[in-house]
């Protein structure tokens, strides 16, 4: 769930060179919750354990939902914004093939760390095709109309101005090209909001707390209280420039996920 909030200190990797497939784009930064920063880094090492484990696995469907919306196909050249320990962008390469081009853009230097460190033990060559990148969200550092899709798993909600990364997305994407964006939904049915709540406070931060990280993980119910509706999603989207925006509730309204075209 990392979120692309700005970048403050070089990437360094332990025990070995920066793999040639990794790079610093550095641009002016933006205000940003170094906190955040901290967290996400934090949990980069436990990350990918605490995800099957609190989603039972249902992570890698809403994943693969989120690749199959953005439209990615072989040969295409696609972005992954807040792409934390890389499952999104491993998913779209799978997608555009060795002919095609992943670029997974994340402001924490811990989880690139753990997406190059994943992406070396991986022998397919479409995986061969991704390029990690400390950026920022709300600056992105590529030209106008570049991208055939962009995904963006759970860090929309983290960003500190919603409306200026969804007009970077609608920037950089190609005209006829859709984002696909997944995070937590933010009901308006309350029986869905109680189990959202309960499930945080019985069953993440507890589990979370067995690994250290209770508060951590204790963020998540405050960040999807101030998150926006579907509803308020797609208006932001429209309002972004994008020619259509539809938000799809998945898992049982937990999840959701925003498809807008240019």
């Amino acid at each position: 769930m990392a979120a692309l909030l700005g970048i403050v200190s070089p990437v360094t990797f332990t025990g070995g060179k920066l793999p040639v497939n990794f790079r610093s784009r550095r641009r002016t930064v933006v205000k940003c919750s170094n906190e955040r920063r901290v967290l996400f880094n934090r949990i980069a090492p436990v990350y990918d354990n605490l995800n099957d484990l609190l989603s039972l696995g249902q992570h890698r469907i809403w994943k693969n939902m989120a690749v199959s919306w953005s439209g990615a196909k072989t040969g295409d050249y696609v972005l992954d914004l807040c792409c934390g320990s890389g499952d999104l962008a491993f998913l779209l390469s799978e997608k555009v093939g060795s002919t095609g081009k992943v670029m997974g853009l994340d402001f924490s230097c811990e989880q690139l760390a753990v997406a190059a460190s994943r992406q070396n033990h991986k022998a397919r060559s479409c995986y061969k095709c991704i390029e990690w990148i400390e950026g920022d969200a709300l600056d992105l550092p590529f030209g106008d109309c570049e991208f055939d899709a962009i995904t963006m798993g759970y860090g929309l909600r983290n960003v500190v101005d919603r409306d200026r990364a969804m007009r970077e997305m609608y920037r950089v994407l190609k005209p006829g090209s859709r984002v696909s964006i997944l995070d937590f939904n933010k009901s308006n049915q309350s029986v869905t909001t109680f189990m959202q709540d309960w499930m945080i406070d019985n069953v993440v931060v507890p589990v979370a707390t067995v690994y250290g990280l209770a508060k951590e993980y204790e963020y998540l119910k405050s960040s999807i209280n101030g998150y926006l509706t579907g509803e308020e999603l797609e208006t932001l989207a429209l309002e972004a420039g994008f020619s259509s925006a539809r938000h799809y509730e998945i898992s049982g309204g937990f999840m959701g996920n925003l498809v807008a075209e240019r």
